[in-house]
């Protein structure tokens, strides 16, 4: 069985992400009761240590702030507060992070209490690294505003750390919105929308740049406290983010429903009913990992088709063309001109 958490799950300490929320309404002038719509909680009771949120209480309280602030700032806004944060030994270990690598360690390692509603994940792709998001425990409808956020977190925690703008690249998995200004001023010009994935693209250089403040042995201890106050059953991963690493590392088997919900401890009545609760289904969360498997082989292994085809099952290369045109919108031929286009854009 496979521990993981799912929207319900009640674990997010309120007086973290819901008290930075909190924070931020008020610097707004934004009501109280607006804020919390829709929840159980209210600003007392995030004041106490016992107070949990689940993920979809923490993503109603987004919900609510973006309706009651109604700005277009608003998720960069919040994002240059989320991280380093307010979690304790959590933090600590990010501010004393000895360079970009270790802080994004920390981040996907952690990430049910950094980033609850998408997980991270990173790629190389040549000669840059690509920490990119696929979902957790996000509504279609929030999933911009949330990738905005985190992206913008992500951002001002290394500028802070490294003492400098790093030179972040940014790709969006949707159409150019009208407010591409916000974008410019929060993240830089270096943006780039219709991409195959949300995704911020380094050069692999910097990930072990040191930083000023960074200390390894800070970091030790901080992450020794945070395993020893959190209990070994805890959930590291939501259920969409578990079942994408299952299914990459499975993909060569022509994964099943039958044999993935089995492993995850259901039926698979009961696992098609929780992906539905995510506003997904099995045969979705397949095709996404082997569109991201593919990206790697062609960008990093430079395979052909036909090579491609056959490690992921397919009959023949037609097949799997038309696929992957159904994933993503591109054909192979596209995705690799694609990536072409980019590298000479560089």
């Amino acid at each position: 069985m496979i521990p993981c958490y799912q929207t319900t799950t009640r674990f997010i300490p309120a007086r973290y992400q819901a008290a930075l929320l909190l924070e931020f309404a008020h610097s707004q002038d934004l009501d109280d009761q607006a804020l919390f719509q829709g929840t159980h909680l209210d600003a007392r009771a995030m004041l106490s240590e016992q107070a949990l949120l689940t993920p979809g209480e923490y993503l109603q309280l987004l919900h609510n702030i973006n309706q009651a602030a109604a700005s277009r700032d608003t998720p960069f806004m919040l994002g240059q507060q989320l991280l380093p944060g307010h979690l304790g030994n959590l933090s600590h270990a990010l501010l004393q992070a000895r360079n970009l690598r270790q802080a994004l360690d920390i981040l996907i390692r952690y990430q049910a209490w950094l980033s609850p509603l998408l997980a991270p994940h990173l790629m190389t792709l040549g000669d840059k690294t690509a920490l990119y998001w696929t979902d957790s425990c996000v509504t279609p409808r929030l999933r911009g505003f949330v990738v905005e956020m985190m992206m913008t977190a992500v951002s001002g925690m290394s500028r802070w750390l490294s003492g400098m703008r790093l030179p972040w690249q940014y790709r969006f998995n949707r159409t150019q919105p009208a407010y591409i200004e916000q974008y410019a001023v929060h993240l830089g010009t270096e943006t780039r929308f219709n991409d195959y994935f949300d995704a911020m693209l380094i050069d692999a250089e910097w990930l072990d740049r040191p930083w000023p403040r960074g200390n390894e042995m800070t970091v030790t201890l901080a992450l020794a406290a945070v395993e020893q106050q959190s209990p070994a059953e805890f959930c590291r991963q939501s259920l969409l983010a578990a079942l994408y690493d299952y299914l990459a590392a499975r993909i060569r088997l022509a994964p099943t429903l039958e044999r993935t919900s089995a492993d995850f401890g259901c039926s698979p009545a009961t696992f098609k009913r929780h992906l539905a609760q995510h506003h997904t289904h099995f045969q979705a969360e397949l095709d996404l990992a082997r569109a991201h498997v593919t990206l790697n082989m062609i960008n990093n292994q430079g395979y052909s088709n036909e090579q491609i085809a056959a490690y992921l099952g397919f009959h023949d290369a037609n097949n799997f063309r038309r696929s992957f045109k159904r994933w993503t919108g591109l054909t192979p031929s596209m995705l690799r001109a694609h990536l072409l286009d980019s590298r000479v854009l560089e």
